[in-house]
């Protein structure tokens, strides 16, 4: 199957059908009478102004949260293609993300992390443009009208902002008036949304958005133990991984070995701001997918022993199926 993808061929775009079917259809057995979906925050939803939580049925709820997954994947597999960062045209990072994104059974159903993905590759566009790009202000004020759309539709998404500094600081030379546009960027959106409350009488209400990111970082999460057999086959790939990003990192290209790091550095800030949300949930961890599949096609990529990387993505796999026809998968 890796050696498939790891050539460039628009034909395993049918194999991706295939795979996304076989990483959900375990969950088709156990999944409950009614799925919510929530594509705002609290805060937002004045801007939704209908009950559109259980619309959907189920089954539909699934497909259509297939069809996105299978969108992004594609999305993602430009990105990385055009900018060339994993050496040679693949179609690894597509088939990574769409493997792992049937990791978890709340993976499966639409949330506003699915959703936020779609700005998050948007993004990732723009970030790696910013090396070869001479004026930036205006990319980076579109990123911060970006991470500001995220927040309104996942709140933990405001710590992306990050990502657009720390950009700057692999890509481009100090500049203030680059720093301050990502700021204004930001601020225009919620402007926008501060004049919205003025006009439904809820000014003074406004502050309260911002008062999650004064949420204590939690002591420990509860994960139920089957999810962490899922993620065994999930972390010795992502060392192995690095192991080889290692080998190589000096030989690569300097704006190959700057995107690596801030891919890196995306991924830390995406997996520990779970914690402003009231409630802990898994499916905000897909917001780290984009850049665990990259990994995992960088290793996958140049994986010397076939029957090594082949058995071990199969493992994967094998595990993600198998456990989705278990109903203890299904907790969030």
């Amino acid at each position: 199957m890796i050696n498939l993808f790891r050539t460039f061929n628009p034909f395993n775009a049918l194999w991706l059908v295939i795979i996304l079917f076989l990483t959900r259809v375990g969950y088709l057995f156990h999944v409950p009478d009614k799925l919510e979906f929530i594509f705002v925050e609290p805060f937002a939803r004045l801007l939704v102004p209908v009950a559109y939580e259980y619309a959907l049925s189920p089954v539909l709820n699934i497909f259509l949260a297939a069809v996105l997954v299978f969108i992004q994947a594609l999305l993602l597999n430009y990105l990385i293609n055009f900018h060339n960062l994993l050496g040679k045209p693949t179609f690894l990072p597509a088939l990574m993300y769409v493997t792992l994104s049937g990791l978890f059974a709340p993976f499966l159903i639409l949330s506003a992390p699915l959703i936020c993905n779609f700005l998050l590759i948007w993004m990732l566009f723009k970030l790696f443009s910013l090396y070869k790009g001479e004026d930036a202000k205006s990319t980076v004020y579109d990123l911060g009208m970006i991470v500001a759309l995220g927040s309104l539709i996942y709140f933990p998404f405001i710590y992306l902002f990050l990502s657009i500094w720390i950009a700057l600081v692999l890509f481009k030379p100090f500049n203030w008036r680059e720093w301050v546009a990502g700021l204004l960027g930001y601020v225009t959106v919620f402007f926008f949304l501060a004049v919205f409350y003025y006009l439904n009488d809820r000014i003074k209400k406004f502050g309260n958005i911002w008062l999650p990111l004064g949420t204590r970082f939690p002591d420990h999460i509860s994960i139920n133990s089957y999810n962490y057999l899922l993620l065994i086959p999930v972390i010795l790939i992502l060392v192995l991984c690095f192991f080889k990003l290692q080998q190589n990192f000096f030989k690569s290209y300097v704006q190959t070995r700057k995107s690596f790091q801030l891919l890196f550095l995306i991924l830390l800030i995406a997996a520990f701001s779970f914690y402003v949300n009231a409630a802990f949930r898994l499916n905000h961890f897909l917001l780290c997918l984009a850049s665990v599949a990259v990994f995992f096609a960088y290793y996958f990529l140049y994986a010397t022993r076939r029957w090594f990387y082949e058995g071990l993505f199969l493992l994967l796999l094998i595990s993600i199926i198998w456990f989705q026809f278990d109903h203890h998968l299904g907790s969030v």
